[in-house]
């Protein structure tokens, strides 16, 4: 791909793809009263160094300590006329190594990185191995035991449709209702690796972790299927199975009106294809 050297008229709105890991983060969202690295503080320190003035973000999906951002979407105002070129190579040189700039194009300002999105995508990855990958750590969940996939996916049938996720919502969740659309959910095995996939139009704080968690009790045999579904619609977050680690969650798609126009994210992340 490549970034255009014309300069933008100050002010245009900006989106730009992110990748990051996690694990050195505490979470994406900036937090001024802690003294603590975020993603966001890190990516606006880049972005206002080659802006000379100060520039803040809006990203799509504020995605927890530990967890990775494959392909998360943010936007903002450019103040003072940079190129794209500049606010990606650019501000990658800023970076640290675990953040990525991918592109950025400029996009009509009714663009909003976060309402203007219409479904968000998760991947879960789990090492079923018996012995824990040195490799893989920090980028997948380990979990030795034995899972039936058949199982999972037929518990996954019942997250779909529009429905309440207080099972599945963390306590200190600030979202007004529990409501969410699941569009699609299901597990598949690629190799020694098991992916849990799901989309939705919104999620709530940690509901993949926590879907995830008692998914993984569904295929090893802990619970039934049917224990899942009651879970779901008892709507209490107590009864549900233990929060899953966040080391295996990546957030790695978002998805927008064709009319933005945004560029194509490819298949994520890099661990599927072989790749560290």
């Amino acid at each position: 791909m490549r970034f255009s050297d014309d300069a933008l008229v100050p002010g245009t709105r900006v989106a730009a793809r992110i990748e990051y890991h996690g694990g050195d983060y505490h979470g994406w969202q900036a937090q001024p009263h802690l003294a603590v690295a975020t993603v966001q503080d890190t990516l606006e320190t880049a972005l206002s160094s080659i802006a000379g003035v100060s520039v803040t973000s809006t990203c799509a999906g504020r995605t927890d300590t530990g967890v990775h951002g494959f392909s998360q979407i943010i936007h903002f105002d450019d103040p003072v006329g940079r190129s794209i070129k500049a606010w990606v190579l650019g501000t990658n040189r800023h970076l640290p190594d675990n953040v990525r700039v991918h592109w950025a194009t400029p996009v009509s300002s009714d663009f909003h990185a976060r309402f203007s999105a219409t479904e968000r995508r998760y991947r879960y990855i789990i090492c079923n191995t018996p012995t824990k990958s040195a490799a893989l750590d920090g980028l997948v969940t380990w979990y030795r035991h034995t899972l039936n996939l058949d199982l999972m996916n037929e518990a996954c049938q019942v997250l779909l449709g529009e429905q309440d996720f207080s099972a599945f919502r963390a306590a200190s969740c600030q979202a007004k209702s529990p409501y969410r659309r699941v569009n699609s959910c299901d597990v598949e095995r690629r190799g020694r690796l098991i992916v849990v996939e799901i989309s939705a139009n919104a999620f709530l704080h940690h509901m993949v972790r926590n879907i995830v968690g008692s998914l993984l009790a569904v295929g090893a045999g802990l619970r039934t299927v049917q224990w899942f579904e009651n879970v779901l619609r008892g709507r209490d977050r107590t009864d549900a199975a233990e929060t899953a680690p966040p080391d295996g969650l990546y957030l790695t798609a978002v998805s927008y009106p064709p009319e933005f126009k945004l560029p194509h994210t490819p298949e994520g992340p890099t661990v599927l294809t072989g790749h560290l």
